[in-house]
Parts: C-alpha cells; sequence; structure tokens
C-alpha cells in the first residue's frame, strides 16, 4: 500500500515505434514502467488514449492514487510550443499543431501536465541521472526512428526563442540526398537513424543473397533490425561490415558538425541504436578524431553510450516539470 506522504511524478515518452510510461518517486527514481507500440498512423487522440489507458493501469498495479500525483511530464517527437502546450509539427507522428496537454487535461484536470521535445526529455534525464551528470554542457543524440536532440548548455536545457531548437536529425549532410519527411533532402536523420540503418541493411541484402544477414533474420527482410546488422558485424559477414562501415560514415559526419558547432563537454548517443555499444564508439571516434575541426587541441568532447538507455526519455519528462520549473498547463 503506498505512503501518502509520497508524491510521484509519472514521465511519458511517446515515440514513432513505442509509447513508454514511467512511475517516479520522491528521490528521482524510475520505480515502474510499461511501454506498448504507438498505434500505426495513430490520431492524437487515438495516442492519448493509449497514454491515459496505461498511466491508469499503473496507478492501479502500483497502487497509488492520482492525488498522490505532482506532476505529468510527456515527451513527443516534434516542435512543442510550451505557451500553447501543442505540438505544432512532428513528422514522424504526422501531428499539426494538436492540443495534446489540452486532451490529457480532459482526464487530469487536477494535475499540472507539461510536454516538451523527446530528445529534450532524454537529454535531460541523462543530464540529471545518467552518463551527463558531472557535465557542463551536454548535447543528446538519439538514433531511433528518427534522429532528435537535445541541448545542455551551463546546465540548462537550450530551446530557442520558439523552443523548436535542438532539432538535430535535420542538419542537412547531403545537399541533393535521400528525401526527409521534414520536407528537406539529406537530413541527418535519412542517413543515420535506426530506421535508415535498416533500410541500408536490406538493400545489401537484396545485393548477396549469401550474406549470413539472411540468416539471422529467419530469411524475413520484414525482421530486419538493427541487431541484425550488429550481430552479423560481430560475425566477420563481409556485407555486414561494409554496411556498417557506410553507416558510421554517415552518423560520423553528423556529430562532427555537431561537435564543430558547439565544442560541448560531452555528446551522449542514446536511442535502440545506443545498445551496440563499443561496436559503434571506437568506430566513431577514430573518424571524429581524425576530422572534428579542433583536432589539435588538447581537448575533446567525450562520446559516450546513454547510461539511462530507454529509461532517460521518460525519467526526463518527469523530471522537467519537477526541477526546470516548466510551464504546465
Amino acid at each position: 500500500m503506498e505512503d501518502t506522504m509520497k508524491k510521484y511524478a509519472i514521465g511519458v515518452d511517446i515515440g514513432g515505434t513505442n509509447i513508454a510510461i514511467g512511475l517516479i518517486d520522491d528521490n528521482d527514481h524510475l520505480i515502474s514502467m510499461d511501454s506498448v507500440e504507438t498505434p500505426q498512423e495513430g490520431t492524437a487522440s487515438e495516442i492519448i488514449y493509449c497514454v491515459v489507458s496505461m498511466i491508469n493501469k499503473m496507478l492501479y498495479e502500483m497502487e497509488v492514487t492520482e492525488e498522490s500525483i505532482e506532476c505529468i511530464g510527456v515527451g513527443v517527437p516534434g516542435t512543442v510550443n510550451k505557451e500553447s502546450g501543442k505540438i505544432e509539427f512532428a513528422n514522424n507522428l504526422a501531428f499539426h499543431d494538436e492540443d495534446l496537454v489540452g486532451m490529457l487535461k480532459e482526464r487530469y484536470n487536477k494535475i499540472p501536465i507539461a510536454m516538451n521535445n523527446d530528445a529534450n526529455a532524454a537529454a535531460y534525464g541523462e543530464f540529471i541521472a545518467g552518463a551527463g551528470k558531472d557535465v557542463n554542457s551536454l548535447i543528446m543524440v538519439t538514433l531511433g526512428t528518427g534522429i532528435g536532440g537535445g541541448i545542455i548548455i551551463d546546465r540548462k536545457l537550450y530551446e530557442g526563442m520558439n523552443y523548436a531548437a535542438g532539432e538535430l536529425g535535420h542538419i542537412v549532410i547531403n545537399c541533393e540526398g535521400i528525401a526527409c519527411n521534414c520536407g528537406r533532402r539529406g537530413c541527418f536523420e535519412a542517413y543515420a537513424s535506426a530506421t535508415a540503418l535498416i533500410e541500408q541493411t536490406k538493400a545489401a541484402m537484396k545485393k548477396d543473397k549469401e550474406s549470413i544477414l539472411w540468416e539471422l533474420c529467419d530469411y524475413n527482410l520484414e525482421k530486419v533490425e538493427g541487431k541484425t546488422l550488429f550481430d552479423s558485424v560481430r560475425l566477420l559477414d563481409k556485407t555486414a561490415e561494409k554496411v556498417m562501415n557506410q553507416y558510421i560514415y554517415y552518423l560520423s559526419v553528423g556529430i562532427i558538425n555537431i561537435i564543430n558547432i558547439f565544442q560541448p563537454d560531452m555528446v551522449c548517443i542514446g536511442g535502440g541504436i545506443s545498445k551496440a555499444g563499443d561496436l559503434i564508439i571506437s568506430r566513431l571516434l577514430k573518424r571524429v578524431q581524425e576530422e572534428e575541426y579542433a583536432r589539435a587541441s588538447n581537448k575533446h568532447s567525450r562520446i559516450v553510450m546513454a547510461q539511462l538507455e530507454n529509461d532517460a526519455g521518460i525519467l526526463g519528462a518527469g523530471l522537467l516539470v519537477r526541477h526546470a520549473n516548466m510551464k504546465c498547463e
């Protein structure tokens, strides 16, 4: 049974692939979490219905009352206007001027609710409780369905004059390149997201029917995921190695651009791709060290994998409300 003196925060991470929620205690610890697949081509109201169902289920299972919830923080992949509470644009969810805060308030009208970009939330989570808790500046790059970015400068989240800063996935790395669903061509996201890596892997498999990649996905292209490639690289498959090297090149171009602009204490890489760990970091570091502008300096940005993995966005969403005095509706 819950201690009635305790207060909890709820963190929600809405992604293009999954929706995850967590219950955060008054010591900033994530004590329970759950996730489901994001409804495919779901409307904003369908996604909010899913979020409400997940919250209610978690409160019931954890025996926590709504009166004990001090705030709900939500991270979404897009531009969030914190003054209106609306998502102005989210290319991977097809959101345009959606009032998700208002929809949630219809159900939880006595609980402060705030929303932020999901990568901002992940950056704040890693900064407060993960890999970046001892640094002054951190750039978070999340490699998932798309590529998100979060910017911490002088220990403060930087959001820009319209709260849209940090869309690092839409830095162009190939001016006449692949069309991105944001409306531009050659975006970092189109080449170095998990989605892009899977497409690159499938293309290579079609050219090499003997690659071990086929065996690892049960000879079904629909089962290809990032792990398929990484496992094949570890098994010394030549086709997988070629895909990996090309992917690291794309990733390094974006990361070097980010380092050249910000020179942060740390670049923290999160999202599903981060689970590959040293397989990516060692190769990425080599390219960055060779090509970053300040390569002659005696100080360099540390490049690390996120410690909190999928928990970063959930924790950050809740803690942004609790600690950063985010505007709540």
